[in-house]
C-alpha cells in the first residue's frame, strides 16, 4: 500500500482529525429532475397503482382521492412520500382503494351507501361524512376496476387519438378501405425528423447569503436508544449521533443484534467494536463471528476508500484479516462476499463485472475469491498458467467506475466526427492549442495535459467552440481557479466550478431531458475527479456532447477514492494531447524538474525562489511568521493576505494547526469568540471532504458563522462549525490542490520527512504565481523524494474497464 503523508491522506483531507467525516456519497450533487432513472425502481407496484388511479378518464378529467382533491403526478419518489400515515389524497388513496372499497361492501353488502335494499324508493337521507367517504371510496374503486377493464380489454381504434397520430390512423384505416392506394403515402415528402433544441440558460440571478445546508440528524428517540445500548457495551455516548446517523432509525436494534456494526461508524477501529461486542455478548463473541469477520473486511475497504483505492487485491485483504486473529480468512471473505458486503472481481476479465453480481450467484464469486492464492499457487507449480488477481470492492465504487466507463465510451461513440473547425484550429494563438481544436472536433473525448501556462490551450478551445455557436462551458475545481479560467477566455460565463455545474447553481442548468446544456465541456484540474463526482458528471451529459479532461498529471490526486485522470491516459482510451507550453520563470524551471524526478538549483535574480533552512520543528514556526508577517510583504511586495502557507500535515509540531494558531495570534489576534474565529481569521470551509472554500470571518450571529468566499457571502450553520471551518492561513498540499497564490511558504519540519513524496512536491512547489519560499529542515530527504518514483499508485479497476471496451 502506498505510502502517505502523516496526518493526511488522499481520501481525507483532514482525516487525522477527531471529527465525523461525513461519507462522500451523501454529498455529491445528484442530477436534478427530470433525470430520475438512476435512483428509482420504475417498476413498483406504488407507483403503478397510483399511475392507475392518476390515469385520465374518458371525459378528460382526472381520478380524484377520497376528498375530491385531484392528486399530483406520480413518480416513485411521490408514491413513497404519499404512502405516509395520515395522507388521504394522491397515492395513498389510491394504492389503498381496494381496501376502501372492500370495507365499504362489507359494512353494506346490498351495494348501496345507506343500506336499504336496491329500488328502495324515495328521496335518501343527507349522508353522513363517514357514508360519503364509503361513496367516494366506492366511485374510485369503480374507475379503478374501469381502467383495468380498458387495459384489459381491445384497444378502441383510435377513440382517443388527436392531432398526428388520429390523421395516421384515419390513413390507414383509409389504405385498409381500399379508399386509398398504399403507395400514394410514399409520394409524399418526408417529415422532417425533430431537432433537440438547446435549452435557453436561466438568466443570472443575485444570490444572496445562504446558510450552508445542515443535514438532517436523525430523531431524539434514535439517539437515545442507541446511547443506551452503547451504555450498556461501555462505548462513548459521543457516539450515538453518528451511530444513529449511520446507521439509521433502527440503530439501537441493529447494533444490538450485532455489535460489530459500529466498525461503520467514522473514527471507531476494530478494538474499540471488539470491546463493545464482547460486553454486550460475552462468552458468545469470539474473533471467528461471522459478523466480526464481514465487518471487518467492509472496514478494510473503508479504509482504503479513504487512501484512494476502489478496490484491494483479496490477497491484501486475508492478510489483515489474519492480523486481526480471523483464523480462516478465506472463509471470512467467503461470508463477506456470500453476504453481499464486498464485490469480487477477477482482475482479467475486463467489463464481465463483479463474479457476484450474475445469476450464478455470489457462492461462486466466493469460491474465486477464496482460491486466488490457489490460482497463483499452481503457476509456481509450473502449470504454466499466470495467476488471476481477485479483486474486493465496496458495491458503490464498483457501479461508479463500471457506469464512468460506460458512460465515457457513449460520448467516444456517439460524437461527430467530421466537423470541420479547420479555421478555428488555424486562428490558434499557440500550436498546442490548434493541436487541441483539431482534436476535439473530430473525437467526442479527449485528455489534455499541461501545467499551469497550458490552461490557456483550453480557454483557446472553449473561445474557438464559442465562435462556432456551440454551447462551450469550462469547469474547474476551485473557485480560484474559475476565477483564473474567466481571465483566460475573457468571458465569465464561460467558467464554473464543477461542484456548481452538477448542483445547478451555476451554468447554463439542464434541458428539457435532464442534461447539462452544454455542447462542449472541458474539465480543468481533472486529477481531483474521483471516481463517483466522474460517473454523476459523464452521466449528466447528452449524447453528442464532447469532452475534454484537462490537467496537470503531476500534482496530487482526488481526495476522494479514484485516478479518474491517470487511468484515462493509462488506458490510452482517447487521443492524448500534450501541451508544449511550459510554464515560465524560476518557479516553472524547478516544477518541470520536480516533475521528471530532478529537484534542480534554479537562478532566482527576483527572489522568486527562496531556501530558509531550520534545524528543527520550533525554529520553523517562527520562521515561517517571520516570512508571511513581515519578510514577504517587504522584499518582495505581496501582502500577507495574499500568502499561503503550506505544510505536511495537519497534527505535528508543525502541522497546519499549530501554524494556524501562531500565525492568527501575530496577524489576527483575538478572544475566538465565535466558536474560536473572529472577524478578520483567514478561514477555509470545507462542506464536503475534497473541496476546500477560502474565506475570511465576517461575523456571526444566531444563524451561523459568516464568511466572505472570494466575494460570496456564505452562512455556516452552528452546528456545522467545528466540523467544517478551520484557520486558514496554514493549509495541507490537498487542500490547496486547484488553487494559486501570489506568493507560497512551504514548510518541511523535520518530522515531515516521511510524508514527502514527489506528487506532495509538486503540488506544493507550483502553488506559488510570483514567490516561493521553502523553510527546509528535513535535509536529504527532499531531494530522495523527489527522485523517487511517484508514489501515488492506487487500486483500481477503471483502466481495466476501458481497456476491455477499446478491445
Amino acid at each position: 500500500m502506498t505510502a502517505l503523508p502523516r496526518g493526511e491522506t488522499p481520501g481525507s483531507p483532514a482525516a487525522d482529525d477527531t471529527g465525523v467525516v461525513a461519507d462522500p456519497s451523501t454529498d455529491l450533487p445528484a442530477p436534478s429532475a427530470p433525470d430520475e432513472g438512476h435512483g428509482t425502481d420504475g417498476g413498483s407496484p406504488a407507483a403503478e397503482g397510483a399511475a392507475d388511479a392518476a390515469e385520465t378518464d374518458g371525459d378528460g378529467s382526472r381520478a380524484t382521492g377520497a376528498d375530491g382533491v385531484e392528486p399530483p403526478p406520480v413518480n416513485d419518489q411521490a408514491a413513497e412520500a404519499a404512502a405516509e400515515p395520515g395522507d388521504t389524497t394522491g397515492t395513498d388513496g389510491a394504492i389503498d382503494a381496494d381496501a376502501g372499497s372492500d370495507a365499504g361492501t362489507d359494512a353494506d353488502p346490498t351495494g348501496t351507501a345507506d343500506g336499504t335494499a336496491d329500488g328502495a324508493a324515495a328521496d335518501p337521507a343527507p349522508l353522513s361524512e363517514a357514508e360519503a367517504e364509503l361513496a367516494a371510496q366506492r366511485e374510485l374503486r369503480e374507475r379503478i376496476e374501469q381502467r383495468k377493464a380498458e387495459k384489459e380489454g381491445p384497444i378502441a381504434a383510435g377513440a382517443k387519438l388527436s392531432g398526428r397520430a388520429a390523421d395516421l390512423l384515419a390513413a390507414v384505416r383509409a389504405v385498409e378501405s381500399g379508399e386509398k392506394p398504399a403507395t400514394s403515402f410514399f409520394d409524399a415528402p418526408a417529415p422532417a425528423a425533430p431537432r433537440r433544441t438547446a435549452a435557453v440558460p436561466a438568466p443570472a440571478r443575485t444570490r444572496g447569503p445562504e446558510p450552508a445546508p445542515a443535514p438532517q440528524g436523525p430523531s431524539s428517540e434514535a439517539v437515545g436508544a442507541v446511547a443506551a445500548v452503547l451504555a450498556e457495551g461501555g462505548a462513548p455516548g459521543a457516539l450515538a449521533g453518528p451511530a444513529a446517523e449511520v446507521l439509521g432509525a433502527q440503530a439501537a436494534d441493529v447494533l444490538r443484534e450485532d455489535p460489530w456494526q459500529l466498525l461503520t461508524v467514522p473514527g471507531v477501529g476494530p478494538e474499540q467494536a471488539d470491546g463493545f461486542a464482547r460486553a454486550l455478548l460475552g462468552a458468545g463473541c469470539g474473533p471467528d463471528d461471522e459478523r466480526r469477520t464481514a465487518a471487518l473486511v467492509g472496514w478494510l475497504l473503508e479504509r482504503a476508500a479513504l487512501q484512494g483505492h476502489t478496490a484491494l487485491d483479496g490477497t491484501a485483504v486475508r492478510a489483515a484479516l489474519a492480523e486481526r486473529s480471523v483464523s480462516d480468512p478465506g472463509a471470512a471473505v467467503d461470508h463477506a462476499v456470500a453476504e453481499g458486503v464486498v464485490l469480487a472481481f477477477r482482475d482479467d476479465e475486463g467489463d464481465q463485472g463483479a463474479e457476484g453480481g450474475h445469476d450464478e450467484g455470489d457462492q461462486e464469486s466466493a469460491t474465486v475469491a477464496k482460491h486466488g492464492e490457489d490460482a497463483g499457487e499452481g503457476a509456481e507449480d509450473g502449470a504454466g498458467q499466470q495467476p488471476v488477481q481477485v479483486l474486493l470492492g465496496l458495491d458503490r465504487y464498483a457501479l461508479a467506475e463500471e457506469s464512468l466507463a460506460d458512460g465515457l465510451a457513449r460520448l467516444v461513440n456517439a460524437c461527430e466526427k467530421d466537423a470541420d473547425w479547420t479555421e478555428a484550429a488555424s486562428a490558434a494563438g499557440s500550436p498546442s492549442a490548434a493541436e487541441l481544436i483539431r482534436a476535439v472536433a473530430a473525437h467526442g473525448l479527449v485528455a489534455h495535459t499541461g501545467g499551469e501556462a497550458a490552461r490557456a490551450e483550453p480557454a483557446a478551445l472553449i473561445g474557438a467552440a464559442r465562435g462556432l455557436g456551440l454551447r462551450a462551458l469550462g469547469a474547474a475545481h476551485s473557485v480560484d481557479g474559475r476565477h483564473r479560467l474567466a481571465g483566460a477566455t475573457g468571458d465569465p460565463s464561460a467558467a464554473v466550478t464543477l461542484t456548481g455545474l452538477l448542483s445547478g447553481t451555476e451554468g447554463p442548468g439542464r434541458d428539457e431531458e435532464g442534461a447539462i446544456a452544454v455542447d462542449l465541456l472541458v474539465v480543468l484540474d481533472a486529477p481531483q475527479l474521483d471516481v463517483e463526482t466522474a460517473a454523476i458528471l459523464v452521466e449528466s451529459l447528452a449524447d453528442g456532447t464532447r469532452l475534454v479532461l484537462s490537467g496537470d498529471p503531476g500534482v496530487l490526486g482526488s481526495a476522494g477514492a479514484g485516478q479518474v485522470f491517470a487511468d484515462v491516459l493509462a488506458a490510452r482510451a482517447c487521443p492524448q494531447i500534450v501541451s508544449r507550453t511550459p510554464d515560465p520563470g524560476p518557479i516553472g524551471e524547478l516544477v518541470s524538474g520536480i516533475g521528471i524526478g530532478e529537484l534542480n538549483q534554479v537562478a532566482a535574480p527576483g527572489k522568486e525562489v527562496v531556501i530558509v533552512p531550520v534545524r528543527d520543528a520550533g525554529e520553523a514556526v517562527h520562521r515561517t511568521v517571520q516570512l508571511v508577517a513581515d519578510s514577504v510583504p517587504r522584499a518582495i511586495g505581496v501582502p500577507s493576505a495574499d500568502t499561503q502557507v503550506i505544510t505536511v500535515g495537519h497534527g505535528g509540531s508543525a502541522g497546519t494547526r499549530a501554524l494556524n494558531a501562531a500565525l492568527k495570534q501575530r496577524l489576527n489576534p483575538g478572544p475566538g469568540r465565535f466558536g474560536g474565529f473572529d472577524p478578520g481569521d483567514r478561514v477555509v470551509h470545507v462542506p464536503t471532504p475534497g473541496r476546500t472554500l477560502p474565506g475570511v470571518v465576517v461575523s456571526a450571529d444566531a444563524e451561523g458563522l459568516h464568511l466572505d468566499c472570494a466575494g460570496t457571502e456564505l452562512v455556516v450553520a452552528q452546528a456545522r462549525v467545528a466540523s467544517s471551518v478551520r484557520h486558514g492561513w496554514a493549509l495541507s498540499a490537498h487542500q490547496a490542490a486547484g488553487m494559486r497564490w501570489p506568493a507560497v511558504v512551504v514548510v518541511l519540519p523535520g518530522d515531515a520527512a516521511q510524508g514527502l513524496t514527489r506528487p506532495w512536491v509538486y503540488t506544493a512547489f507550483s502553488r506559488g504565481e510570483r514567490h516561493l519560499s521553502v523553510v527546509h529542515g528535513v535535509d536529504q530527504a527532499l531531494p530522495r523524494a523527489v527522485a523517487q518514483s511517484p508514489a501515488e499508485n492506487r487500486t483500481t479497476r477503471l483502466r481495466t474497464l476501458l481497456e476491455a471496451q477499446a478491445r
